[in-house]
């Protein structure tokens, strides 16, 4: 079977991350998480007090950036200037300024370059919101993730009390739809589902009811002539 790019996109906390280390994991692809280079260079701005109106400070902050990732203890770790931020890009203070970040169109275009060239070579897994539209439009396999509102409130709130921090339902649910709302009506590229994409609803999927089913249409795409 052939090596593929497999591009997954979807909104906020619909466990796109979660499938595709999985997938990748199962393949023995790599794994990219694009956005986890958004919230990289998110942390960065926030940490250097950049300002994001200001395009020759962002042009400035982008040229001394470097992001990647290791492999610790089995774990994708995101690596900022050799500094392991997977934790710091996580919190509140970055999830509530990342979506206009990744809008501004010269931090897209810089991520964007370099994810272009981390799949080069294909068995590739990435996630993302315009992977599968702009980054990889002719990746083999596109998968368009979803989940029902609520759920995705759920698992997010999960996801932040078990790293020890208490935020309300709706202050949860505030950030998810703002970033909605920014990821769907930036002017450079959007969220949207590409016209060949494969959507999967995992509202009432467990992590190993979507990987099954990821893993499906990912052996039928890899067994198809090139």
């Amino acid at each position: 079977m052939r090596n593929i790019i497999i591009a997954i996109d979807g909104y906020s906390s619909c466990g796109k991350s979660t499938l595709a280390r999985d997938l990748a994991s199962a393949l023995r692809f790599g794994y990219v998480d694009s956005g986890a280079m958004y919230r990289a260079v998110t942390l960065y701005f926030l940490n250097h007090s950049i300002d994001y109106d200001d395009r020759a400070a962002v042009i400035e902050a982008l040229r001394h950036i470097r992001i990647e990732f290791r492999n610790i203890n089995h774990q994708n770790r995101t690596f900022l200037n050799g500094q392991d931020v997977e934790d710091d890009i996580r919190d509140m203070r970055v999830s509530s300024a990342v979506s206009p970040v990744a809008a501004i169109p010269e931090v897209r275009r810089a991520l964007v370059q370099q994810q272009k060239a981390l799949g080069q070579t294909g068995g590739i897994v990435m996630d993302g919101r315009d992977i599968g539209t702009v980054v990889f439009p002719d990746a083999e396999l596109k998968i368009f993730l979803t989940a029902d509102p609520d759920e995705r409130v759920r698992r997010r709130q999960l996801e932040l009390t078990a790293k020890g921090l208490e935020l309300t339902e709706e202050s949860v649910r505030e950030n998810l739809l703002e970033r909605d709302r920014i990821d769907s009506t930036r002017a450079d590229s959007p969220l949207r589902q590409a016209d060949d994409a494969i959507v999967i609803d995992n509202t009432l999927l467990n992590r190993q009811e979507q990987l099954e089913l990821a893993l499906q249409l990912a052996h039928e795409t890899m067994k198809q002539p090139a």
